[in-house]
């Protein structure tokens, strides 16, 4: 007889507790998604404080940004050899660490080196949340537990200006930050009354080179992307340091192809599955994030409500995505991921078509409708998604392929706030005729203009992810009919 090789599937106490380790894996994602983008609302108010230019105050929230995209794949990797539960629980740890030290007033590079500190600390837990409920939880339940992180993933990423916005109304900038602790402590605490130990462990050398080749890529692309939406990106300095990029994504190329190790096996990629559900997740939360960057404009500017109403109506997306997401991770078990996550992409792409048409008379009602229709698509594509990225691939790569889920979804918040921004001021100064680089008070309809625009590449961004989920649905059938 051969050896029967221990699960957490097998395992009545894991078992018994799966949905409390979802929580307390769920309450750390909400919170490391959330300081990605809860900061935004914060900046005029710490700028001011700590008496530096709004230009430099931006980076509080690029370096945080910039530093998870580049050790999520390490951290993915490391999990995979010595434990995932190992490296969440040190990420929470660190996490929690950099938000302590983020709260304290002192100077702007004291903050950006407790930033880093908290994203890395976030990178380790993003890097290894999937894989960790992937593992725990048998296939009958899969994609409703991935449903409910993917919850936590998206309230985390969309509310940071609602409910920054609320603490700022009540306490100091400093809670921003601080009320990760105490949330973070009890996560903690959790984590060590309920998590299990690691089952598997491998001996491996970490491809150290991939990771400088990476790292450096990541690092020269976003500086360029950054500093390029200030001073434009035909100037030299950008121009050279996406040069570094491509030269950086070339080297890593090649390094993860000879080494023996590699930080992330490219065979993955030949996968079908994987490729185009990645691709799709990347698309989408680029697509999401132009909601994210146009919206407060439009609702405070165009409309004219004030902050408190515009972060409510903003609001609808996640609270809808909250609800609609653990249900359709429900329905995927069932009806199958590749026909929801169709029916997601569809609705989505309605959506944003709907969007490049509403203006400032445009119904309240209308617009809440809408925003709630597209909080629905994407809760019915991301949860499915989720599980067709974590199911397509063997126990072993579940690190690196949760990393890779989790950079796609950085990446495109990254891209999203980029090209919105670069989309909506190119837009504005092509109708008017001069440079635009804000919202001009005294031309509500330039914006409209550039934001009908923005909506329209969104649209176009939606549709090639539904096409590609198209084919691939249809594809499927083929090979069952």
């Amino acid at each position: 007889m051969g050896e029967v090789i221990k699960t957490y599937q097998m395992d009545p106490k894991v078992q018994k507790n799966r949905w409390l380790i979802l929580i307390a894996i769920g309450l750390f994602t909400f919170m490391s998604t959330l300081d990605g983008s809860i900061v935004n609302i914060a900046i005029p108010v710490i700028s001011k404080a700590l008496n530096v230019p709004m230009n430099q105050s931006e980076w509080i929230v690029s370096v945080y940004l910039m530093s998870v995209c580049i050790f999520i794949l390490l951290f993915g990797k490391i999990g995979d050899l010595i434990g995932k539960i190992k490296v969440f629980r040190w990420g929470t740890f660190l996490f929690v660490i950099g938000s302590l030290l983020c709260g304290f007033e002192f100077n702007l590079s004291f903050l950006l080196f407790a930033r880093v500190v908290q994203a890395i600390g976030a990178s380790m837990t993003m890097s290894t949340n999937y894989g960790i409920i992937t593992e725990i939880f048998p296939i009958s339940e899969r994609g409703k537990a991935l449903g409910l992180i993917g919850s936590f993933v998206s309230l985390g990423s969309i509310a940071g200006p609602g409910i920054g916005g609320v603490i700022l109304a009540h306490f100091g900038w400093s809670y921003i930050f601080w009320i990760n602790v105490p949330v973070g402590l009890i996560t903690i605490l959790m984590g060590i009354k309920i998590l299990p130990d690691d089952l598997f462990f491998r001996k491996e050398t970490i491809d150290y080179k991939g990771f400088l080749a990476f790292a450096c890529m990541i690092g020269s692309l976003f500086i360029g992307i950054f500093i390029g939406q200030e001073i434009g990106f035909g100037h030299a300095l950008i121009l050279g340091l996406f040069a570094v990029a491509i030269l950086s994504f070339v080297a890593f190329i090649r390094i993860e192809k000879n080494v023996n190790k590699p930080l992330v096996d490219l065979s993955l990629f030949k996968n079908g599955l994987f490729s185009v559900s990645l691709f799709c997740a990347f698309l989408i939360f680029v697509a999401n994030f132009f909601f994210n960057v146009m919206m407060p404009f439009y609702l405070q500017g165009t409309r004219g409500l004030n902050p408190s109403q515009a972060g409510l109506l903003l609001m609808v997306f996640p609270l809808v995505m909250v609800i609609a997401a653990p249900i359709s991770g429900s329905l995927s078990d069932k009806v199958g991921r590749e026909l929801l996550t169709f029916i997601g992409l569809a609705l989505t792409t309605i959506v944003q078509l709907g969007f490049v048409f509403i203006d400032g008379n445009t119904n309240i009602a209308v617009f809440i409708l809408m925003t709630g229709i597209m909080g629905l698509g994407s809760a019915l594509f991301q949860s499915p998604n989720n599980a067709i990225v974590m199911s397509s691939v063997s126990k072993k790569e579940l690190g690196i392929a949760g990393s890779l889920n989790s950079l796609a979804r950085n990446l495109g918040m990254v891209f999203g706030i980029s090209f919105a921004t670069t989309i909506l001021y190119v837009a504005m100064s092509n109708k008017s005729g001069y440079k635009v680089t804000t919202y001009l008070a005294d031309q509500p309809e330039l914006f409209v203009y550039g934001m009908h625009v923005t909506f329209g590449v969104a649209f176009v961004i939606c549709l090639v992810a539904t096409i590609l989920t198209g084919r691939r649905l249809l594809t499927a059938k083929g090979k069952t009919a």
